[in-house]
């Protein structure tokens, strides 16, 4: 499967060299020198790293196809994506991809069907669950408290939001379509 591992972002010096948002947490795997990316938007890639740096705390590539600051200003914002074995990726029973969670439906522990997973928004304190309901999105931490299950193989997620989450959501809806 292919997962968007970084983002090219502003040029770095004259040589062609950019700074790179890193989406992944295995940033020593996905940027090998010699390691080939996906580019999204598709036009600018692939792209082959020729040099990585730490600059400052800061991923600093230079690709093979870009020999200057002009040419890197041209890619900025592109997505950088690796090819992924998700099978082998896990190394814990409850460790998952976003792209493998994104779509799933979610339910509550009685079934009822709260909507469909549309992000995993990862903040410094945890991570939420941002479901797309009927009436509009609904946030929910992603703890085992609050997710006991996540089935991937039947693309469906079983919450226990906190107690009053849901009718506070319904309420504030309402409350903003009657201004």
């Amino acid at each position: 499967m292919l997962l968007v591992v970084g983002r090219i972002g502003r040029a770095h010096g004259v040589h062609g060299e950019a700074t790179i948002e890193i989406r992944t947490d295995l940033p020593d795997e996905r940027f090998l020198i010699g390691s080939s990316l996906v580019t999204d938007p598709t036009h600018n890639g692939p792209l082959t790293i020729e040099s990585a740096r730490d600059h400052n705390g800061i991923l600093l590539l230079k690709f093979r196809e870009i020999s200057d600051r002009t040419a890197i200003e041209k890619v900025r914002d592109t997505l950088l994506l690796a090819e992924v074995d998700m099978t082998q990726e896990a190394e814990y029973e409850d460790e998952y991809h976003v792209q493998q969670l994104i779509g799933c439906e979610v339910v509550d522990e009685a079934g009822t069907r709260l909507g469909v997973l549309k992000d995993v928004l990862n903040l410094p304190g945890q991570d939420l669950l941002a479901i797309d309901s009927a009436s509009g999105e609904v946030l929910i931490p992603f703890i085992a408290e609050f997710v006991p299950t996540v089935d991937i193989e039947n693309r469906r997620i079983v919450v226990r939001p906190p107690s009053g989450l849901l009718e506070l959501h319904e309420n504030t809806e309402s409350a903003q379509g009657d201004e």
